[in-house]
């Protein structure tokens, strides 16, 4: 019963969305907390760029693939319009196509939330871009440096975000290109959160005015949506259960759970050879396609003549 209802519980709240953006908040948040404790920069010319720039790209490519990944619609649109087993012959309408583009950007919508918190926690942050940046800091017009090489000049520069121990001149520029830095990377937070939430106002705006349904239309699809999916879901469980109890009776002779059991059948060694053959969906010539490792294939020829033992009161 608690189970049942735990099961209920999830079923509703990734039916809202609920579940699955709490779940990629909480892999923001876990993922932002792990770098924290793991992000060093190396200091070191040539693997500043590359190490923070991993730490800013990466998890966000991780999270996006992530959001795509967990979102039940998108692998709904992938079998509907991909599948293999679909008739060849079907043509689908433009209102479909509407649809279906409709129902994608509303998913990539959803599915970039998570990398672009992450990319504006980051920059906002200014750790991991100031290890990337650190190179690339302009320092010509600093007297310190006038009578330094270049290659000591871009050691000295990778050493930057390692705060190492230097004359007080150079420590001065060292602050200075570490402020620019984090002012910099601040700039670019804010710009992203500010073209973000204008590029979310746009679409919103455009999905309504290209879409075919009207305001109410589109709140009846939606919740025609939900509601097909809930339905369908008991009725395959159902339906799934009853066929596999009747393949189950047809190999052993009896239902599981039964409480009046008066004859078993013994499967043959053949019935357990072509049960363990695996069988796919949708393959082959059989319309019907096959549903389980079981199938279809003890003989029903057979079946009265394999052995069976007769249970007795």
């Amino acid at each position: 019963m608690m189970c049942s209802t735990l099961n209920s519980i999830v079923s509703s709240l990734q039916r809202n969305g609920i579940f699955i953006n709490s779940l990629i908040a909480a892999l923001t948040t876990g993922g932002q907390l792990f770098s924290s404790f793991t992000f060093s920069c190396p200091c070191q010319v040539g693997k500043n760029f590359y190490y923070g720039s991993a730490f800013l790209v990466i998890p966000a490519l991780i999270l996006l693939i992530a959001g795509f990944a967990l979102r039940s619609q998108m692998w709904t649109i992938t079998g509907e319009y991909c599948c293999s087993c679909a008739p060849q012959y079907r043509r689908i309408s433009p209102l479909e196509c509407k649809l279906a583009c409709l129902r994608f950007f509303s998913i990539t919508g959803r599915a970039v939330v998570a990398p672009l918190t992450w990319l504006a926690v980051t920059l906002l942050t200014g750790t991991y871009y100031e290890c990337a940046a650190s190179e690339f800091a302009s320092v010509d017009h600093y007297p310190v440096f006038d009578n330094v090489s270049a290659s000591k000049r871009e050691e000295i520069l990778a050493g930057f975000p390692c705060c190492r121990s230097a004359p007080a001149d150079v420590i001065l520029v060292r602050d200075e290109i570490a402020l620019l830095h984090r002012f910099q990377s601040q700039m670019l937070g804010w710009i992203l959160i500010t073209l973000t939430t204008i590029a979310v106002l746009v679409s919103c705006c455009v999905a309504r005015c290209c879409s075919p349904l009207t305001s109410l239309q589109h709140c009846y699809w939606t919740s025609h949506l939900q509601n097909e999916r809930e339905l369908f879901e008991q009725a395959a469980e159902q339906h799934s259960r009853l066929l596999i109890m009747q393949r189950i009776k047809k190999l052993f002779g009896f239902i599981p759970g039964s409480e009046d059991v008066k004859h078993i059948r013994i499967p043959s060694c053949q019935d357990w050879k072509e049960i363990s053959v695996p069988t796919l969906l949708c393959i082959g010539d059989d319309l019907r396609g096959h549903y389980s490792f079981l199938g279809d294939r003890v003989d029903e020829d057979n079946e009265d003549r394999s052995r069976g033992i007769e249970l007795k009161p």
